[in-house]
């Protein structure tokens, strides 16, 4: 047993009061080094996340120029499409185009001019302007949807066309082709052509 004596200020000495602080000092210590190794494994697996983020982030260098080609590619695949469709039901700007060429139809038309003329100058030529603009918007969509179906030869090899792109830019090359077929038959008159007068 260790002896144990105070000295005039109340403090304990000897080595009973040394056990009792070292082990005060052993559980600090504990917990030092509890909290020590908690913030080295908190460091060391944000440091793998890191890594694994940059991995995922450059992919060699070629992820993010792959993600970048395929949303442009996609984009201009759903613009094909679009545009075909614009191409068959119309837009406000062959309305627009349309209507101008029924006012200045009117205004060149005299009265006294035959039904025939009249309806050409007032009917036809704002159908035929409706029908230009359709295979302009038709071409368009042929263009851009040919030129996305085309992209993948001219790109790095080895990297595929996703199979969604390839769907959409077909669908834009369809309607392109449709709507330039129509547009070219509304306008030479071989669809709904004028009706006879006589």
């Amino acid at each position: 047993m260790g002896t144990k004596t105070v000295d005039e200020a109340g403090a304990e000495t000897g080595a009973e009061a040394q056990r009792e602080d070292q082990t005060v000092d052993v559980t600090k210590t504990d917990a030092t080094t509890d909290d020590v190794t908690g913030t080295e494994a908190r460091d060391a697996r944000a440091e793998e996340q890191d890594e694994a983020d940059a991995a995922l982030e450059d992919g060699d260098g070629t992820l993010a120029a792959e993600q970048a080609t395929g949303v442009g590619q996609g984009a201009a695949a759903v613009v094909s499409a679009g545009l075909g469709i614009v191409s068959l039901t119309g837009s406000w700007v062959s309305t627009v185009a349309a209507a101008r060429e029924t006012l200045v139809g009117q205004l060149r038309t005299s009265s006294s001019a035959s039904v025939a003329q009249q309806v050409k100058e007032v009917y036809g030529d704002a159908w035929a302007t409706t029908a230009l603009i359709g295979g302009l918007f038709a071409l368009a969509a042929l263009i851009v949807g040919v030129v996305v179906l085309v992209r993948p030869a001219f790109g790095a090899p080895g990297k595929p066309q996703a199979a969604w792109i390839k769907s959409v830019a077909w669908a834009g090359v369809s309607l392109g082709v449709v709507g330039l077929v129509l547009a070219v038959a509304k306008y030479s008159d071989l669809l709904l052509g004028l009706p006879s007068t006589s």
